[in-house]
């Protein structure tokens, strides 16, 4: 675990050295959380994987949606440089790529490569992460992206594959009431704590 530890600190700080500063690139304990979190989710997965590979797809599946276009080239050198020799099998999306066509046909959208990609990096971010957020232009797929997604995932319940959950979508608007009553808040007079919506 020491030596893994210890690359995945090293990715990190070459990261942080190397890429282009983002704002949304985080390289700090949250990351690293975040990695772990990745980790043992493979693990309890793929029992008997070597844990180098699985180390390496969850720092992959981690960062490598949030990484803009020119960064990612820089990444992958980083990543063959500290995992040498280790060869990432290719993730099984079959079924959920049949349901992800059948969605975009259900919304008549077509079923381009890049759209396609960038929903499964979506469908990859919310399964290591707590919360997200989608950025992008205006038109640029970020709606369609996760409605796609909801309904693929609808699908693949419907069809008992996966072990996916049906998914509701709420659209709210966030500026209707504070963070406080969205996620919850600490009364500093009472020193109680109420939940918001969310939580």
């Amino acid at each position: 675990a020491r030596p893994l530890a210890k690359k995945i600190v090293a990715t990190y700080k070459l990261c942080s050295e190397q890429l282009s500063s983002q704002t949304h690139y985080d390289y700090g304990m949250r990351a690293v959380m975040a990695v772990l979190r990745a980790a043992g989710n493979l693990k309890q997965v793929y029992k008997q994987e070597d844990e180098s590979i699985l180390m390496l797809r969850a720092i992959r599946d981690v960062n490598v949606p949030k990484f803009l276009s020119h960064d990612l080239p820089l990444f992958e050198g980083i990543a063959k440089d500290l995992f040498p020799g280790i060869e990432l099998p290719k993730p099984d999306y079959e079924n959920m790529l049949a349901a992800m066509n059948w969605a975009c046909e259900q919304a008549n959208l077509q079923p381009e490569r890049y759209f396609i990609q960038k929903t499964i990096e979506l469908y990859e971010m919310i399964v290591v992460r707590h919360g997200l957020m989608v950025v992008g232009f205006s038109y640029g797929g970020k709606t369609s992206s996760y409605r796609v997604l909801a309904e693929t995932l609808g699908k693949l319940n419907e069809l008992g594959q996966n072990e996916e959950n049906k998914v509701r979508v709420y659209a709210m608007n966030p500026k209707s009431i504070t963070m406080g009553q969205l996620y919850g808040q600490f009364d500093p007079v009472s020193h109680e704590w109420t939940d918001g919506i969310l939580a």
